[in-house]
């Protein structure tokens, strides 16, 4: 099984996304409740830009329970998906619970930040989206107006005058 899982996950990083998917395929019937199994089948769905095939083995996944770096991926990976498909409150909470569960990934609240958008809450998207840039960039330009850039992210709305 384990040679089995590295292999469909090489075929996937070489970009031989279908033969991973079903190699992947192959291993979950083989061994269904396999957390890691589901969420590499999973993973391979969203590759192939099939994402409601994906929702039930990302689900099955996090239920089966995975290491945490894995649940961290399973957790933006399902959010995002939910985010594709218009799900947008079955995103915000899978998003709220990557972001409780990991708060220092820049990645799921970027993510997050999008579902925020589709949901209208655009002033909250632009906060976290403001804050994620200033946090990461490694932008001199950017950098310079780190304290402006973080005063006016949650006042945007306000007019001065």
């Amino acid at each position: 099984m384990v040679i089995e899982l590295e292999k469909a996950v090489d075929l996937r990083k070489s970009g031989n996304h279908k033969e991973s998917n079903e190699l992947l395929i192959n291993l979950v019937q083989e061994f269904p409740n396999n957390a890691s199994i589901n969420y590499q089948c999973a993973w391979s769905f969203d590759l192939l830009g099939e994402e409601s095939k994906a929702v039930p083995f990302y689900e099955k996944a996090i239920k089966l329970g995975l290491s945490s770096k894995e649940l961290e991926g399973a957790l933006l990976g399902l959010g995002s998906t939910y985010r594709t498909l218009g799900e947008y409150e079955k995103s915000k909470s899978i998003f709220l619970k990557g972001i409780e569960s990991f708060p220092d990934n820049r990645a799921i609240q970027t993510f997050y930040s999008m579902t925020l958008y589709n949901l209208n809450e655009h002033s909250k998207a632009m906060e976290l989206l403001l804050n994620c840039l200033i946090d990461t960039t490694t932008d001199d330009e950017i950098s310079k107006y780190k304290k402006v850039i973080d005063f006016y992210s949650n006042k945007l709305d306000e007019i001065w005058k």
